[in-house]
């Protein structure tokens, strides 16, 4: 009986040994939470990693206002003026955005002039990073939900060029601003018109907001395509953490 008894426990303790090494040979299974946080990780590496101009198009290509076409397949479209060099987020943007940004851990932002296909409009737009999505999230429902002068509200520094239409663009240039967000990524916009007029106020204008906001979230969506371009599931073997 004690041989049988020795035998069962050394069965046991065999297939125990068995089981542990299978679970380690297994692939390794990532929590909601460890997923979660490796998709924020290859969020946050792209703007690191990826040049300047991948970041910011030479081009852009974005949907006519509706009130201005019904034709919903008529594109207009945007050329980039140049890129700024990055900037601490209390540099790139007003003090009431920076505010909003930095609360939520925003690290930097990449920013870019862009002017539409008649030159009537340029805009800037700024890429913050965030250290995740929900963090992002927050942020530019932040921006968004800020109280605002004629459209114009917590928003993106200008950058100008000598020389371009977007020479004159400066802050007292701009009309209005707006924020649009996905993956790790805050993308704020900032449009004014290409010629030296002061800013006033256009929000009595729905021809010209419909436009101006056109360009800027068009311009703005194309950044995001890019830097918050969808992740592949983490999955064991090629994920870091495997």
């Amino acid at each position: 009986m004690l041989a049988l008894i020795l035998l069962a426990i050394g069965v046991l303790g065999f297939l125990g040994s068995v089981a542990g090494v299978t679970i380690q040979l297994l692939p390794r299974k990532f929590s909601a939470v460890e997923r979660q946080q490796i998709t924020d990780w290859e969020f946050g590496e792209r703007w690191r990693t990826l040049p300047a101009s991948a970041i910011f198009p030479a081009s852009v290509s974005y949907g006519a206002p509706d009130m201005l076409s019904d034709d919903a397949s008529l594109k207009l479209s945007a050329r980039r003026i140049g890129i700024a060099r990055q900037e601490s987020c209390a540099a790139a943007a007003d003090p009431s955005a920076a505010r909003l940004l930095d609360a939520r851990g925003c690290t930097a932002v990449l920013r870019a002039s862009y002017v539409d296909s008649t030159d009537s409009y340029v805009m800037t737009v700024g890429a913050a990073v965030l250290p995740s999505a929900t963090q992002a999230a927050a942020a530019a429902r932040a921006i968004n939900d800020a109280p605002s002068v004629g459209g114009l509200g917590p928003a993106v520094h200008t950058v100008t060029f000598a020389g371009t239409p977007a020479a004159a663009f400066t802050e007292s240039h701009r009309q209005l601003s707006g924020a649009v967000t996905a993956g790790d990524y805050v993308i704020l916009y900032t449009v004014g018109y290409a010629d030296d007029r002061p800013r006033e106020p256009v929000s009595g204008d729905r021809y010209t907001v419909a436009e101006m906001t056109s360009a800027g979230t068009g311009v703005a969506h194309a950044v995001l395509a890019v830097l918050a371009a969808p992740v592949a599931p983490p999955h064991c073997p090629g994920t870091p953490g495997c």
